[in-house]
């Protein structure tokens, strides 16, 4: 039912929105967001106070060190007037100093305790029996302040004849400052916490939606809807970071995903036919072994050795799948990886081709003029290389009459990377297809009546990719140039 304007929510109602704030305000006040922010506010207010206090504390000692520097200052100028011109010159200078604007706090006794000459009018006990500068409590008077009572810093020297003579100085100055410094910073505190308070609020708000974004969208990912990837704001900061790599790590993911969904599809598609003659062969075999006509021993024995042909080629498409998948599942980490040889490993394949070489009328050369040194997995790398070069021998004859085929092995790089070049002088592969051919179980018209998986380029790029390395495919001009670019330093 549509609520007409200004129509009081109904009791329920009301109680469902309410509860449905406090639970948002609830939700917020328990994310590490608001609990950073808060922590935040009160380190930045207890630091605030402390730095403050300390300026306090260092002020009021300099204040103190120029005060005592003052009193020592007016004690040796009357102990000179003492000096110069006994008690009387004394009591006279301390009677004049008394009565100026802004004296400071004078005072002369006898052996006896009483005031010869100062403004001083009451002294705590004791304090004429000490030595060295102490606040106290004094009443004095001076011009325009009659008969105050202040804490001052006093200090007592005692004359010959055991006079006693004490200098102070007012402290109000003192107090004044540290009264000054102690309501800023009640004053500037509560300013400062409530704007902190409010920009940990707004930057702890901002925080909450971002981690609702993408927590709303990985809620969808939960859903098997792997396409979508989890928003970034472009500030470059930590959850941007963190964003990218859960991306990377979702491109990972669809990307396997996807591999298992074509090879599922490729296995029931391309298996299909060779399970199609390995049974036809089967049945003949069957039908040899029936009867005791002539001949029926050779066809039974042809029959079988094309169904373990046909099985033999079965178990390589297989085997060439659990290469794929382990190299694909495995991480570029040091296990099993060893210093190898790229000169020396390229040699040792090319000389396990030759004899196919010689059969083909097709030369196979290794150019690899010295040692290149990179870390490895010998027995994929090392499969990945035959792979190439079974290839080349392939599908790598000449496309004229005439041409004599060649296959060349070439090995270099340069400091970071080691670079194994497998070209030939065939038709090639076009442009639109390079990138094709490396997908599993993928094989172009032209090759299609010749025996293969379409697994081989698929096993050497995905054993790039476990060395952090790649694999291009290249046009030769003519033929096709295949390059296997591996580090040779693994990332850890």
């Amino acid at each position: 039912m549509v609520k007409k304007k200004g129509t009081a929510l109904q009791p329920a109602e009301f109680k469902n929105t309410t509860l449905s704030r406090l639970g948002s305000a609830d939700r917020f006040f328990r994310t590490t967001s608001f609990k950073l922010a808060l922590a935040y506010v009160v380190i930045v207010g207890v630091g605030f106070t402390l730095a403050l206090s300390r300026v306090g504390e260092n002020v009021r000692e300099l204040i103190d060190q120029q005060i005592g520097q003052t009193l020592e200052a007016e004690l040796k100028g009357l102990n000179d007037q003492y000096q110069e011109g006994g008690l009387a010159q004394l009591v006279n200078v301390v009677q004049r100093r008394s009565a100026a604007p802004g004296a400071s706090i004078y005072l002369v006794t006898a052996p006896n305790g009483v005031a010869v000459a100062g403004n001083v009018q009451e002294l705590p006990p004791g304090v004429l029996d000490q030595a060295p500068p102490a606040a106290v409590a004094i009443r004095y008077e001076r011009p325009g302040e009659p008969n105050v009572r202040r804490r001052a810093l006093a200090r007592v020297f005692v004359l010959p004849g055991n006079f006693r003579l004490l200098v102070g100085y007012d402290l109000e100055d003192r107090e004044r400052l540290g009264s000054i410094l102690g309501s800023a910073l009640m004053g500037s505190l509560p300013w400062l916490l409530s704007i902190g308070a409010f920009g940990g609020f707004l930057v702890a708000r901002r925080l909450l939606q971002r981690v609702d974004a993408m927590s709303a969208k990985a809620a969808t990912l939960l859903q098997a809807d792997l396409t979508g990837r989890l928003p970034l704001s472009g500030a470059g900061d930590e959850i941007d970071r963190l964003a990218h790599n859960l991306n990377a790590m979702l491109d990972r993911i669809a990307r396997l995903v996807e591999g298992i969904k074509q090879v599922s599809d490729n296995i029931a598609h391309d298996l299909r036919t060779p399970l199609t003659r390995l049974r036809n062969n089967a049945e003949q075999a069957l039908f040899a072994s029936d009867g005791d006509q002539p001949g029926r021993p050779a066809a039974l024995e042809h029959a079988l050795e094309k169904v373990i042909e046909e099985a033999d080629g079965l178990i390589r498409i297989f085997n060439a799948l659990l290469l794929i998948a382990r190299a694909e599942a495995s991480t570029s980490s040091s296990e099993g990886f060893d210093e190898l040889d790229g000169a020396a490993l390229a040699a040792d394949v090319a000389e396990l081709y030759e004899p196919s070489a010689e059969e083909r009328g097709v030369t196979l050369k290794v150019e690899a003029p010295a040692p290149e040194k990179f870390r490895g997995h010998r027995e994929l790398v090392s499969q990945a290389l035959a792979n190439l070069i079974d290839n080349a021998l392939k599908y790598g004859e000449p496309a004229l009459p005439g041409q004599v085929g060649e296959v060349t092995v070439a090995v270099g790089g340069d400091a970071r990377f080691i670079e194994i070049v497998v070209g030939d002088r065939g038709p090639g592969i076009p442009a639109a297809d390079r990138e094709r051919v490396l997908e599993r179980f993928v094989r172009l018209e032209a090759s299609r009546s010749r025996p293969g998986s379409g697994l081989g380029l698929s096993l050497a790029a995905a054993v790039a990719r476990l060395h952090g390395g790649n694999l291009r495919v290249e046009d030769n001009a003519p033929g096709l140039k295949v390059t296997l670019r591996l580090p040779r330093e693994v990332a850890q």
